[in-house]
């Protein structure tokens, strides 16, 4: 009796996994999927493409093929943004990471970029600054004086 109460107890406390549809007068709008195929290998490699009523595409595989077994993927996905842009990214996820292209991706400037002349002043003033310090250190090695006490301040711009 025992048992068969734990058991009635444990099958009204399990999670009631259901699904409902939206009332008829609902304001929520239902997007259908309009093809969902899945194949699952048995050596761990899958492919996935998706699609549903309102434009959006996923298609993906993936194997195993990473190192230590990881499981390497390839794919891309498509959408309408709200403004009406059409966005599409291909993938690789791999080792290296996540690792998306796709034409509205922002795009480093190409380097080395142009340097502005105010900074290639600053470096010739250092370089210039350098070769006027090791000059000093080496006179002063000459007359035995041992070496210069290093500068407290910047020098004078020449």
């Amino acid at each position: 009796m025992v048992i068969l109460a734990v058991l009635a107890a444990a099958a009204v406390a399990a999670p009631q996994y259901s699904y409902s549809a939206p009332p008829e007068d609902s304001s929520e709008e239902v997007i259908p999927i309009v093809r969902d195929d899945r194949v699952h290998e048995d050596d761990g490699a899958y492919n996935l493409d998706v699609e549903t009523g309102n434009g959006i595409v996923l298609s993906q595989s993936g194997s195993p093929d990473g190192p230590e077994d990881s499981v390497v993927k390839t794919g891309y996905y498509s959408y309408t943004a709200p403004d009406g842009t059409f966005v599409e990214v291909k993938f690789v996820a791999d080792e290296n990471g996540f690792q998306p292209q796709s034409d509205l991706l922002p795009v480093a400037p190409a380097f080395p970029h142009p340097i502005p002349d105010f900074v290639l002043e600053q470096i010739a003033f250092a370089k210039a600054e350098d070769a006027a310090r090791a000059r000093a250190e080496l006179e002063a090695e000459d007359s035995k004086e041992g070496p210069a006490a290093p500068s407290t301040s910047y020098g004078s711009p020449q």
